[in-house]
């Protein structure tokens, strides 16, 4: 488009621009049916059928702590989930909730031992099966990393046959998350002390200034330069964004040990993470693996997920490292093309009853 006709375009490129902004909120997201199925405190957990179930293991989704699980589920179109009922298999997913001062004394414990735990465990009775694949993104899969590593007080057989690891921090190599909270000029413990939960705003503000420019201007100036070109994805656009700032509250007291465990003191890797007197050993972990890294994750970069790989029993391990970004890989608009095929092909060589 020449400059005269840009400049021709621009008043009316103004009012669309300002309107997708104004507008973002009231985008649809997390369209696709489910059901409830149980519920404890502020988790809950639903359930996707599927029309054409050819795989009998169920799969059960856990995202992080501070954002919304719908990122699984954005738009019709671009939705892992969809993608997973197309291809024949249950799928499960674990909603954190909205928590909020009342849930202030929530530690990883409770979140791992009895929230995820329980959810296992209905997902089963729920589906009739005796085993499920496990699924955790962000800190869900380091959740879930601590649930499979967790010592077994009696003996149990896990009931999980598959995980699925998406750009999970297990170390803190290579974040600025460590120069920012793993210092001792970082009081983690002021912070737990004076919030009964952390505001997810604040939390989000500090993600977007770990790459400023990008995250307070480029992203608008990219939309700005789209609509101007008339080519904006007005619905691609506002889904994601809506996601994005939809940040809940963050537990003190879960924050405390998160701040502590993975970034001050690297506990998690070493086997130094106890759970209720339960050392979290992720030798333990001997569950079909598959590790998916992303190239440009600067939140959680491939080495400080990478440590999981030589740790773990397993003896069917997968690795794809992956260009992308910590979000974008997994859900962005090459998602569904260059990701997910690959992890439904996975899924189903290792899913048959």
């Amino acid at each position: 488009m020449s400059r005269l006709a840009q400049l021709g375009r621009a008043p009316r490129a103004a009012l669309e621009f300002t309107n997708i902004l104004l507008t973002t909120s009231d985008a649809e997201i997390g369209c696709t049916p489910r059901d409830l199925v149980w519920s404890h405190r502020k988790t809950s957990l639903y359930r996707y059928r599927s029309a054409n179930r050819r795989h009998p293991i169920p799969i059960l989704l856990v995202f992080a702590l501070i954002n919304r699980p719908e990122i699984f589920d954005l738009r019709p179109g671009q939705s892992l989930v969809e993608d997973l009922l197309a291809a024949g298999f249950d799928v499960y997913l674990l909603d954190w909730g909205e928590l909020d001062e009342e849930d202030g004394e929530m530690g990883l414990a409770e979140f791992v031992c009895d929230e995820l735990h329980w959810a296992v465990r209905e997902t089963l009775y729920s589906s009739g099966q005796e085993e499920l694949t496990l699924v955790g993104w962000c800190i869900g899969g380091t959740l879930v990393t601590m649930y499979l590593g967790l010592e077994d007080e009696d003996g149990h057989v896990s009931p999980v046959r598959n995980a699925m690891l998406l750009t999970t921090p297990i170390e803190a190599g290579g974040t600025l998350y460590l120069k920012w909270v793993g210092g001792k000029e970082f009081d983690v413990d002021f912070i737990a002390d004076n919030f009964t939960v952390v505001p997810g705003g604040g939390i989000d503000l500090a993600n977007k200034l770990m790459k400023p420019v990008k995250n307070l201007s480029t992203t608008y100036r990219q939309l700005w330069e789209k609509v101007l070109a008339g080519e904006a994805d007005r619905v691609g656009y506002q889904s994601m964004a809506k996601w994005v700032a939809a940040n809940p509250p963050f537990p003190s007291k879960a924050f405390r040990e998160w701040v502590t465990w993975i970034y001050k003191e690297n506990r998690l890797a070493p086997g130094k993470v106890e759970l209720r007197g339960r050392r979290v050993d992720l030798r333990r972990i001997d569950q079909n693996l598959l590790v998916v890294t992303a190239g440009s994750d600067h939140i959680t970069p491939r080495e400080g997920t990478e440590p999981v790989l030589d740790l773990v029993s397993s003896e069917d391990v997968t690795h794809l490292a992956r260009p992308g970004g910590h979000i974008g890989l997994v859900a962005g608009s090459k998602a569904k093309r260059e990701l997910w095929p690959s992890l439904v092909s996975w899924l189903e060589e290792r899913s048959a009853a």
